[in-house]
């Protein structure tokens, strides 16, 4: 099994930047997929980003284009989201999410995901 837990959540204007961590443990950490999800109180959790298990590729939502970056550091355990230009509508727990595999496919759906950080909330104020 692999353990996460997020951090960097916290509360931010309008067009300011956060950037999210989530620190891994448990399991060779290069043999995941990572993603980072977000839930908003009364919605279903949202796919937000995907990186591969090298870091070579990634995939973003359709909801952040240009404005969310997702990244790793396979030697540090660590997979990050850089949050820029954050609008009201971004506010939500951030939820770091990992899965055994080492294609090429990004997963958005969370039941595809095996392991889970506890989330780290994000308030941006208007």
């Amino acid at each position: 099994q692999v353990q996460l837990v997020e951090s960097g959540g916290g509360l931010v204007q309008a067009g300011g930047s956060l950037r999210l961590s989530c620190a891994a443990s448990g399991r060779t950490f290069s043999n995941y997929a990572l993603a980072w999800f977000r839930q908003a109180p009364g919605n279903e959790r949202e796919f937000v980003a995907a990186i591969s298990w090298s870091g070579g590729g990634t995939r973003a939502a359709d909801s952040v284009p240009g404005r969310f970056t997702i990244s790793r550091d396979n030697a540090k355990n660590t997979v990050y989201l850089q949050m820029n230009s954050l609008k009201p509508e971004d506010t939500a727990v951030y939820y770091c999410a990992a899965e055994e595999y080492s294609g090429s496919y990004f997963y958005t759906s969370p039941y595809e995901y095996d392991y889970w950080g506890q989330g780290t909330q994000v308030t941006v104020s208007s």
